[in-house]
């Protein structure tokens, strides 16, 4: 009976990895025609903050997901409001990377992220590596290395967001995972609720930067009839993403997650390749697919660490 479970609980988790790496492609390809059409990353990201906001509650509640908790006041300002801002911040980085970069590149710089969370690591929490972990760290930095020296469409901005959304990443993943953990918030409500405070806490920065240039008459080149759907598609694909990628989350651990996003990488970067037919070098491609396999090397050597000896604190690449 505890093997029928087991096996349930597996096939639910690969059906729902399954979701995400087909959500993601999309909202990935989606989200570079719609940058490529109308440059305001801003926009964007509020329009998939937007709808978080709208399909949450009408689709969770058909659904019969168990309603929002009350958290404390004191609880929102200490962790809910900085965990937020870290959502905004993160959609916003990694918006500006697919516009400024194509897709593929975009997501082997974020394959940086088990950097990002073993420096965070070592300095939040004095955590050192073992020597496997590092030899890793190093294939990931020399993958990316080779892959920007060879990127043809190289973009400093576009270097410097992903890089910043590989790092928040890392955070927002470790600390939702400590507020599901301690409160015992739904999954989903908890995705609802940053992605409510994040709309709140940004309307006002959206208007001074983005809402005057659209009241001034900024609009997609091809028109509102086809950017407009093209938006609005991208806002849908993006809430079906991060449902899909909480879900995931929820039910795995963040090492078991970090193996699920290294390969969903992998999807999203062929994906793009398929579809977009951006020009890529082979040494580029080769950089590509050097940085993913010291992701799922850095995944390994850590899973055999901690079956030697389990770390004081999860944490999330």
């Amino acid at each position: 009976m505890a093997m029928d479970g087991l096996r349930r609980e597996v096939l639910i988790v690969v059906g729902l990895c399954l979701l995400w790496y087909t959500v993601s492609s999309a909202s990935n390809v989606v989200g570079k025609l719609v940058l490529t059409d109308f440059p305001y990353p801003m926009t964007v990201t509020m329009v998939q903050l937007l709808s978080i906001v709208v399909c949450s509650a009408p689709a969770f509640s058909a659904c019969g997901v168990r309603r929002e908790t009350e958290f404390p006041r004191r609880y929102y300002w200490r962790v809910l409001v900085p965990l937020a801002f870290a959502k905004f911040l993160t959609t916003i980085c990694s918006q500006v990377s697919i516009w400024k970069v194509p897709i593929s590149y975009a997501h082997t710089v974020k394959a940086t992220t088990p950097l990002w969370t073993a420096g965070l690591a070592w300095l939040l929490f004095g955590e050192r590596q073992p020597r496997d972990v590092q030899l890793a760290l190093v294939v990931i930095a020399l993958g990316v290395g080779v892959a920007s020296a060879t990127e043809l469409q190289f973009d400093g901005v576009g270097l410097g967001a992903a890089l910043a959304a590989a790092a928040l990443l890392s955070l927002q993943h470790l600390y939702s995972k400590r507020v599901m953990r301690d409160t015992g918030v739904h999954h989903l409500r908890l995705l609802q609720t940053l992605g409510r405070l994040a709309l709140l806490l940004f309307a006002p920065v959206w208007c001074w930067q983005d809402g005057a240039a659209l009241w001034a008459g900024a609009a997609p080149r091809g028109g509102w009839a086809g950017g407009g759907a093209l938006l609005l598609a991208d806002g849908l694909l993006a809430w079906l993403q991060a449902v899909a990628a909480f879900s995931v989350l929820s039910r795995v651990t963040p090492l078991a997650y970090a193996v699920a996003s290294a390969a969903k990488r992998i999807a999203v970067v062929g994906a793009s390749l398929v579809l977009l037919r951006n020009p890529t070098p082979p040494l580029n491609l080769a950089g590509m697919v050097l940085a993913l396999l010291g992701v799922f090397a850095y995944n390994r050597a850590k899973l055999a660490a901690r079956a030697r000896q389990p770390p004081r604190l999860p944490l999330p690449v």
